[in-house]
């Protein structure tokens, strides 16, 4: 029996640690923060628990990845999970005409729902999801399949831009602008993020959408009674602060109080530059390091958390986009104050027993970490006058666009408060506040293909940095990062 040591108890520490314990590996595994999580975690605030992530999820049908995942670590049982409205799992809103879209989940839905407002597309639109779907069957991983032996040629649109991959069957530019409209879900660039992107957040969903009720957290914790029912630990306000690597082997990990760990084998779970960071120069190879620094980083988040007076806001069982004009959604990203921000989602979290009544919602918006730079050397709490003025700022301009849909939201909020780039930054330890891993780009995908086995022998990554990101793909990583270790296809013959 091996001994692994995770540094990051986020979505991807946690899932691989519980895959590797229920092999019969002994695992440890080091969060900084008071709890374990990443993206899963929640936090108090007025009295409401308030996600920092994971606000939107799928795979949890009957087969889907998630269901298959976490009935094999046997924590599904555990997991309170809230479907979304199956006629509308998604809203979406472009201001300049008025008009809304309402689509159904499913793919039957979903065409339904735009040929009802673009019938000379009808055909189109079928093909276009029919191509969706044929570009995620060439990833074994995304339906848990065992993967083959052969070499696998991807066909030529999975790494078109996804905005290509739209016009390549749609005609309507508004139609072409609207089928991108989860963009926010992995900040998709024109010209460069590539189609197979696209098309795995877009099956992930239409599949069925689900949300966690009362609060993520609790399933890092169902993770978190898996690892240690297998005889792991999770230990958390335990920061790595170095990584001691001589000739290309890690010695021994060290944590802020001092405490050095040691073990067999060493799985990052932190983003590949902090790991950097804790390593040092001379652990890696030049040209390895020099290629992880040069990736670039995926966009940051604007994230307004609202509290509403009891009573005053109705439930919504599904997730709203709203957009001021159409041609804008491959720019989210982009900066200008006087127009920002362009669009955005929004959603009401699901309580533990939801009635007909919101008690919070959760709005976000893309934003370049350039807009926040200023602050970059401050801590959370510390951040100066002309910080908080800034982010009042911005929480009354999201506020502003979003009483366009509802007038009368301002006067149901008890309290209203925000994250920027650079919380997101601190609280993950994301370079530049990140939220999506590194940035893939169509014309050069093999470079931002990082492998689980690195230049140091026992050292390992896992989560969104060699892969897809969110909890679409950090529980696939995982199993790529334990298969590594316990054998190909060992762990997915067994889901």
């Amino acid at each position: 029996m091996q001994h692994f040591l995770i540094i990051g108890g986020g979505l991807g520490g946690l899932f691989t640690a519980a895959f590797l314990a229920k092999e019969g590996h002994r695992v440890t595994v080091l969060e900084k923060n008071a709890i374990a999580g990443g993206g899963l975690q929640s936090f108090p605030r007025y009295g409401r628990l308030f996600d920092t992530g994971m606000h939107v999820v799928g795979g949890f049908h009957e087969g889907g990845s998630l269901h298959r995942i976490c009935r094999y670590l046997g924590i599904l049982d555990a997991l309170r999970l809230h479907p979304v409205d199956t006629d509308c799992m998604d809203e979406i809103t472009y201001l300049s005409d008025g008009t809304t879209y309402r689509i159904a989940g499913g793919r039957e839905g979903f065409v339904e729902s735009w040929a009802r407002h673009f019938p000379q597309e009808r055909g189109a639109l079928q093909a276009y999801v029919d191509a969706l779907y044929a570009l995620t069957e060439e990833l074994d991983a995304f339906y848990l399949r065992p993967a083959g032996e052969e070499l696998f040629q991807h066909s030529e649109p999975f790494l078109w831009a996804a905005d290509r991959f739209i016009a390549h069957y749609i005609t309507d530019p508004r139609l072409r602008d609207a089928l991108a409209y989860m963009n926010p879900m992995y900040g998709g660039v024109a010209g460069e993020t590539p189609a197979f992107v696209h098309a795995l957040i877009s099956v992930f969903y239409l599949e069925g959408t689900t949300r966690f009720a009362g609060g993520s957290v609790h399933m890092a914790e169902a993770l978190t009674r898996c690892i240690e029912s297998h005889g792991g630990r999770v230990l958390t306000r335990a920061e790595v602060v170095r990584i001691a690597v001589e000739e290309r082997e890690v010695r021994w990990v060290e944590t802020r109080d001092g405490t050095r760990h040691t073990a067999d084998c060493y799985i990052s779970a932190v983003h590949a530059h902090e790991l950097l960071r804790l390593v040092g120069e001379g652990a890696f190879p030049k040209a390895y390091r020099r290629r992880l620094l040069d990736l670039p980083m995926s966009p940051s988040l604007f994230c307004v958390y609202i509290d509403f007076k009891p009573e005053t806001f109705p439930y919504i069982n599904h997730t709203c986009y709203v957009q001021r004009d159409y041609g804008r959604l491959w720019q989210l990203a982009d900066y200008d104050e006087s127009r920002w921000p362009e669009g955005f989602l929004y959603m009401t979290p699901p309580e533990a027993e939801q009635g007909p009544w919101a008690g919070q919602m959760i709005v976000n918006t893309l934003l370049p970490y350039e807009v926040v730079k200023a602050w970059e050397d401050t801590t959370t709490g510390r951040r100066g006058a002309d910080y908080e003025h800034w982010k009042q700022r911005h929480i009354d301009r999201v506020l502003d666009l979003l009483e366009t849909r509802h007038p009368d939201i301002r006067h149901a909020i008890r309290h209203v408060f925000a994250a920027s780039p650079l919380t997101i930054r601190d609280f993950y330890h994301a370079p530049r506040g990140s939220m999506y891993g590194f940035s893939k780009n169509c014309h050069d995908i093999v470079r931002s293909q990082v492998p689980v086995v690195t230049k140091v022998r026992n050292l390992l990554l896992t989560g969104q940095c060699v892969g897809l990101h969110g909890i679409c793909g950090v529980p696939l990583n995982a199993i790529t990062t334990a298969e590594a270790i316990v054998g190909r296809n060992t762990i997915v013959r067994r889901l």
